[in-house]
């Protein structure tokens, strides 16, 4: 008899444009897991009763996207110590003993940058643009590896500085808005703001990175986004967007669930190849 795979799915609205059931299709046929993947339409304020019906159909777990991530933080029952941090879930585990949150996208962009590209990022000056959800999701792995200082920048200065000092216990952390970049430098930008969705970068003054500097921008794209080329215009010695760190979190949550790590290299060579 066949076994009937288990069932996961990420939800989010806009949905369509996921990537995640081709990862986790090419995962579990790599890792011969019998699953099955989709993605999942939810309506504002629609989270918690999506997610429950997913659960009480018999789905196994789920990733959340936008603009879920604080829904799904509430609708755990337990959070793992880097979902507690960041007030944020991308990675539900539907357990017997109930719902298990976690976080995965910091692992994701950390494995993708120091795995996948040799970036060293102890010692480093880091910039991360952005103060949202997407941003507190990396603080904490980022901290972790020691970096020697790293600066929240936000267009609304005062969520920058809230967010620092929700993280400052952790590592040198400071923060101010865009124009005060002027005449400082970093080793490493990242952008975390919403801006590349109306294909801008964010307003971050000429000279900011580093000679030798390296930009990553958590969004991706088919073509390359408005931060990569401007860290392309700024010079940078490597200017990357989040596909990698999109596959390495996604083979963090399915570590979660299956309990077998995925090979990612070759899933990411799949997704640039179209």
């Amino acid at each position: 008899m066949t076994q009937e795979p288990d069932r996961y799915a990420v939800m989010g609205n806009p949905i369509a444009h996921s990537q995640s059931p081709r990862i986790h299709a090419l995962f579990a046929a790599q890792t011969s897991q019998p699953l099955e993947y989709r993605a999942l339409l939810v309506e504002p304020g629609q989270f918690a009763t999506a997610a429950r019906t997913f659960q009480d159909a018999g789905g196994r777990g789920l990733n959340v996207t936008v603009p879920f991530k604080p829904d799904a933080w509430v609708f755990a029952d337990l959070l793992s110590a880097r979902a507690e941090r960041a007030g944020a879930v991308n990675t539900l585990i539907f357990e017997a003993g109930g719902v298990r949150g976690d976080n995965t996208d910091g692992p994701g962009l950390v494995r993708d940058l120091c795995g996948n590209h040799g970036y060293k990022l102890a010692g480093r000056r880091i910039l991360l643009l952005g103060a949202g959800g997407a941003a507190r999701g990396i603080l904490q792995p980022l901290l972790a590896e020691q970096p020697a200082q790293l600066v929240i920048a936000n267009r609304t200065a005062g969520k920058a500085l809230e967010l620092a000092l929700r993280f400052n216990d952790l590592g040198r952390v400071s923060s101010c808005g865009f124009a005060e970049l002027a005449g400082r430098q970093f080793d490493l930008i990242l952008n975390a703001t919403a801006a590349g969705l109306d294909d801008v970068a964010p307003p971050v003054p000429d000279g900011v990175l580093a000679a030798e500097g390296w930009c990553y921008d958590l969004m991706y794209g088919h073509e390359p986004t408005a931060f990569v080329r401007w860290g392309w215009e700024q010079g940078a010695a490597q200017s990357l967007d989040g596909l990698g760190m999109l596959v390495e979190q996604a083979a963090e949550s399915f570590h979660l669930w299956r309990g077998v790590w995925p090979e990612t290299r070759s899933v990411i060579a799949a997704l640039r190849s179209g």
